[in-house]
């Protein structure tokens, strides 16, 4: 499992427009010169959040993007799902097919069992973490996400 570039950046930009305060709004320039990023690229992943509804951008001299929400009400799962989707969905089967038309497993298939058990604990975890929880340190976070684990596999299977 990998995430892409654009998944990647994408929570850096968010996380920085959420680390600027509440209702601040930030520049290409400044984001990309935060982030060590292009600007060409910083303005691509922010028309993507801004379509998303992450984000909003304001014209004018005291313009910007600032987030669409507080940081408290933007989960990770909906800016993974703006900037790139999920890990596994449901066509996943049908783009790795084989040869074939259809999979040869699409009847009895073991492995699809585990991209879905992977998906939906993945989903727990990006559910239950906001931006405001990103914004902590990288301590306080490895806690946060240890108690996530825990409560995750404490719970009854879906």
């Amino acid at each position: 499992m990998h995430f892409s570039a654009q998944e990647e950046y994408g929570l850096r930009c968010l996380l920085r427009l959420a680390g600027a305060g509440a209702g601040a709004s930030m520049t290409i320039p400044e984001i990309s010169h935060a982030e060590g990023m292009s600007s060409a690229y910083v303005a691509k992943v922010m028309r993507t959040l801004r379509e998303g509804g992450l984000v909003v951008s304001e014209r004018g001299q005291s313009g910007g993007y600032r987030l669409a929400r507080g940081p408290e009400e933007i989960s990770a799962a909906q800016a993974l799902a703006a900037l790139g989707g999920k890990f596994y969905e449901g066509e996943f089967c049908e783009k790795y097919s084989g040869n074939e038309d259809e999979c040869a497993h699409t009847v009895n298939c073991s492995i699809r069992s585990l991209w879905k058990a992977v998906q939906t604990v993945v989903d727990q975890v990006l559910t239950s973490t906001s931006l405001k929880d990103l914004i902590r340190s990288e301590e306080a976070m490895n806690r946060f996400v240890d108690d996530l684990v825990v409560i995750s596999s404490a719970a009854p299977p879906p």
